[in-house]
């Protein structure tokens, strides 16, 4: 992928980012869409890192599409240093996802959450002698985005959040919001608060988010993936949402960063109880993101994430998004390409081109483990 020097700058500077003490970045090369050249077997372009490692023909691959705009990404610059190669990536949401790889219908996942047990079981029967794994890949805030004339910096907390879902409140006006936003011109109209009409990881993390936050106004299973309460109107997909809530004044919706950042949606700031604030950045989300925890065992990297932080700056409502492979069992026409390509986006290149695209790279901890497991798949 060619860079201007603009971007270039600007990637190098997002990508100082510290969470737990460093993010996988490296200072930026650059890349560039030449011919690649074969050397002893692996595949490199001219002015790139990408390692092909085999890799050739057609991978399917399905699910969230919380990062398809970085996986847009991750496509265009592996497809352009292994030639012959095609990565298609169906952005269906994070269950049909699921079910198409628990079918043997794609080769890998993605997921803005871990596999449940029983998904875990299925899994067996795709992967023989093995079974589905969460590999962590990338990370962001979702936004809270909104349309409202006249108000340009929105301040809302959990418990409101989940009144304002839960048609609980449904004045703009309301007394709740007006509190948290001294001396903004708030309209006496009505609410129009949009969600996922598919299973969707990124409904499951709001959801698990509102539990953790203000379980006294949002009394539904987080573990759901599909909108659970009554009310509001529904959208197919991030983008769906993001496209709803950009065309309808008075509206509210939840959707990645990425998709608010393309449509030029502003977004809430959240009182978590810190001493300000805390906007949807990248930035922000990585300080949250930072303080994860392992809870899969052996190869799968299932992570737990704190909804509740009130650390001064970080940003709860975040998601990462797991990429979901078999860890014995692929089939064995694809599983170069896989490799290569997962090899590829937990690189240190290909976690850089991340923020500039609203997303926060792995933590080093965690990316680090990650690049070890992708060698083992077999």
């Amino acid at each position: 992928m060619k860079l201007s020097r603009k971007n270039g700058l600007r990637a190098s500077a997002i990508g100082a980012l510290v969470v737990s003490g460093a993010l996988v970045l490296s200072a930026c090369g650059s890349d560039n869409n030449n011919e690649p050249t074969k050397d002893g077997g692996k595949t490199s372009a001219a002015a790139s890192n990408i390692k092909c490692d085999g890799a050739k023909g057609q991978l399917l691959a399905a699910g969230s599409s919380a990062q398809k705009n970085a996986m847009d990404l991750w496509v265009k610059n592996f497809q352009a240093a292994c030639s012959g190669v095609e990565i298609n990536y169906q952005p269906i949401g994070s269950g049909g996802g699921i079910t198409k790889f628990n079918q043997g219908q794609v080769a890998m996942a993605g997921s803005d959450s871990a596999l449940k047990e029983e998904e875990v079981a299925e899994s067996a029967k795709i992967c023989k002698g093995g079974k589905g794994i969460n590999l962590p890949m990338v990370g962001g805030p979702i936004a809270i985005g909104y349309k409202l004339d006249g108000v340009d910096n929105l301040v809302l907390d959990a418990p409101t959040l989940a009144k304002i879902f839960d048609n609980k409140i449904t004045k703009w006006n309301d007394a709740a919001i007006a509190k948290l936003n001294p001396g903004a011109k708030l309209p006496d109209s009505t609410i129009q608060a949009f969600h996922r009409s598919d299973e969707s990881g990124t409904t499951q993390n709001l959801g698990k988010y509102l539990s953790a936050t203000a379980a006294a106004d949002w009394k539904y299973d987080p573990k759901t993936k599909s909108w659970p309460a009554q009310g509001g109107q529904a959208a197919n997909g991030s983008s769906g949402v993001a496209t709803a809530v950009k065309d309808a004044e008075g509206s509210i919706g939840y959707f990645e960063l990425s998709y608010a950042t393309a449509n030029k949606i502003s977004t809430v700031s959240i009182n978590t109880g810190a001493s300000a604030p805390v906007a949807a950045t990248a930035e922000n989300a990585s300080k949250a993101i930072g303080a994860a925890k392992i809870k899969g065992t052996g190869s799968d990297l299932a992570l737990s994430l704190d909804y509740a932080t009130k650390a001064e700056g970080a940003y709860p409502l975040t998601l990462v998004t797991y990429e979901i492979a078999c860890d014995k069992g692929n089939k064995a026409e694809t599983l170069a390409t896989l490799k290569a390509f997962l090899n590829y986006t937990v690189s240190e290149e290909g976690q850089k081109v991340l923020p500039a695209a609203g997303y926060a790279p792995l933590p080093a901890e965690i990316a680090t483990k990650v690049r070890e497991i992708v060698p083992t798949l077999s």
